[in-house]
């Protein structure tokens, strides 16, 4: 006894159903919303024999099925198979992202937000590793007699901005001819390389001291601004499922999600993939024995590549996050890659 197209087209429907529902499914629920042409005993002695090869779990003696992490797991293969991405999921995600924001941690933050806000799960987006970054250009602009803003973009289309105090002698063009000498010294380097390199070309220019003060310190923050930040966008739409109306369930659930290292290492995708599905005991996590983790990648087109993640019940709607995923992925990618 195997899986043939009937028996799947069976499981498929159960599964949709259960997804939607979160109630055990019974033939007769079957026979009367999906139009299979099958009656419902024969549909009662296919569920059994999918009982039998491990896709379905009968919770109670007089209950309906549900999915088992197998059934879940031919399932998502199966989607994986025929293909994804859909207009109006692309539209959707696309809408979000009009508005091109400048540092890189307001896009992850803000890519979690969208991403759990399309799903109804919780996401998770982590920044690029990989190459830091090399600095392109780098601009003065004055906002007052003794401040300017240092403006800062990378070979991977990533702007850090902050403003800086400068000298009140410093005026509008002598900070552009700061501007190209620094961009002149620095392009092609890294933001560790240029704080080693700042006091030995500050060090040349008149009233330079306080401009060096104020881009080292920038430099600094900036060299590993992002490697430890991991966005995380609703945290608690997981406690919205029955699977989780348990208080210790969602408690554990919630704990998990406020350690950020554990999380990132949980998330974190490495390779080609286009996807990474881990259904229920996949996930290797206690916490997450009742979940699914979907994970897709995006890159910044200099050798940088980061992660987005969404976790849900195993029941959670797989066509549309691998759907919204991708098209994120995308659009991501796009974004770190424009000048």
């Amino acid at each position: 006894m195997g899986m043939d197209e009937r028996k799947f087209r069976i499981l498929q429907a159960i599964i949709d159903d259960y997804i939607l529902t979160a109630v055990p499914v019974g033939s007769r629920t079957i026979s009367k919303k999906y139009d299979m042409g099958l009656s419902s005993a024969t549909i009662r002695n296919e569920m059994s024999d999918l009982e039998e090869l491990g896709y379905l779990d009968q919770p109670h003696v007089s209950a309906g099925r549900i999915p088992s992490a197998k059934a879940y797991r031919l399932y998502v293969d199966q989607l994986l198979h025929q293909g994804l991405l859909h207009s109006d999921t692309e539209s959707a995600v696309r809408a979000h992202f009009l508005g091109r924001m400048r540092q890189m941690e307001d896009v992850i933050d803000h890519a979690a937000q969208v991403l759990s806000s399309l799903t109804n799960y919780t996401a998770v987006v982590l920044p690029p590793s990989g190459p830091q970054p090399r600095i392109r250009t780098l601009q003065l602009v004055p906002v007052s007699s003794t401040a300017a803003l240092v403006v800062i973009v990378t070979d991977s289309g990533i702007v850090r901005d902050t403003v800086i105090r400068v000298s009140d002698q410093l005026d509008s063009d002598a900070l552009y001819a700061i501007s190209k000498t620094l961009t002149k010294e620095l392009s092609g380097r890294t933001l560790n390389e240029a704080v080693e390199l700042l006091p030995l070309i500050t060090g040349r220019m008149q009233q330079g001291e306080k401009l060096l003060q104020g881009l080292n310190s920038f430099f600094q923050e900036n060299a590993g601004a992002s490697h430890n930040h991991v966005a995380i966008g609703g945290r608690s739409n997981i406690l919205n499922y029955p699977e989780y109306s348990d208080t210790e369930k969602a408690r554990s659930f919630l704990s998990l999600m406020e350690t950020r290292d554990k999380l990132a290492s949980i998330i974190s995708q490495q390779g080609e993939m286009a996807f990474t599905v881990r259904i229920g005991p996949e996930t290797g996590v206690p916490e997450m024995a009742d979940c699914s983790i979907v994970t897709a990648t995006y890159s910044t087109g200099n050798g940088q590549q980061g992660t987005i993640g969404v976790i849900g019940p195993t029941r959670m709607q797989y066509d549309k996050v691998l759907s919204i995923l991708g098209t994120m992925g995308h659009q991501l990618s796009e974004m770190f890659r424009e000048d």
